[in-house]
């Protein structure tokens, strides 16, 4: 047990520091349903955790990934792939974030928040309309549909698969993963939901830090957990 929470501390740094997340959040929190959208925003954003999680836990149980002595080969072949996934996803994380976060810092509406992020979607800048339906939608497509927070799913589904533990086991593991996964996104919003307009200079505050750490330590995140899984993948295909 204690073998596998360590494995799922990488990628469950990479999905509580997804700067894509965190600026659609932003933008979020700051138009006029910032109470209804930002509750709505988070639950799809847990729901997206907890979807990819249990799709991959499925299809791998489903795949018999223990029922041999060692892994078959697709196993290291994932691995690599994701390990591959990762360090490009830090190569583009770093190269354009320092400059569009930085415009995001200056942002004073959802729409200059995502002119200043132009990898998030387009019609993102109309978020100041958007109702809770379709901030869920949002929320829960930015999870489902990011490589990046997706590979991090597989990578824990992947781990809990092939620890020495029973299937509830990893299961309880995997529900506290994705609670924890989900905090970076829940807690503003809860700040937001309990305080209101007084949540504006933590909103503040928070996209400061995000314009001036966010890429860095996503990137550089990301790059070790590529590593990580490229490294798994090639002892598993020598091995």
């Amino acid at each position: 047990m204690g073998g596998l929470i360590v494995d799922l501390i990488p990628p469950l740094f990479g999905i509580l520091l997804s700067p894509l997340a965190l600026m659609a959040l932003i933008a979020v929190l700051v138009s006029d349903r910032s109470r209804a959208n930002g509750i709505a925003f988070a639950l799809a954003w847990l729901a997206g955790i907890v979807i990819a999680l249990a799709a991959f836990f499925a299809l791998f149980g489903a795949l018999q990934l223990r029922s041999a002595r060692h892994p078959p080969l697709w196993v290291p072949i994932v691995q690599l792939v994701i390990g591959a996934v990762l360090v490009l996803g830090a190569v583009i994380v770093y190269r354009r974030g320092k400059a569009r976060i930085a415009l995001m810092a200056m942002a004073s509406s959802p729409r200059e928040v995502a002119a200043a992020a132009p990898q998030l979607p387009g019609w993102l800048q109309q978020v100041a309309s958007f109702r809770p339906g379709r901030t869920f939608l949002l929320g829960l497509g930015l999870f489902v549909l990011n490589p990046v927070d997706v590979s991090c799913a597989i990578i824990a589904a992947l781990e809990a698969r092939q620890a020495a533990v029973t299937t509830e086991a990893a299961v309880v593991v995997l529900t506290v993963f994705a609670l924890i996964a989900s905090l970076s996104i829940v807690a503003p919003v809860l700040v937001v939901v309990v305080r209101g307009k007084a949540a504006e200079p933590f909103l503040l505050r928070t996209r400061g830090w995000v314009a001036g750490n966010t890429h860095v330590l996503n990137a550089a995140l990301l790059l070790v957990i590529g590593a990580l899984q490229l490294q798994k993948g090639l002892t598993g295909l020598v091995g």
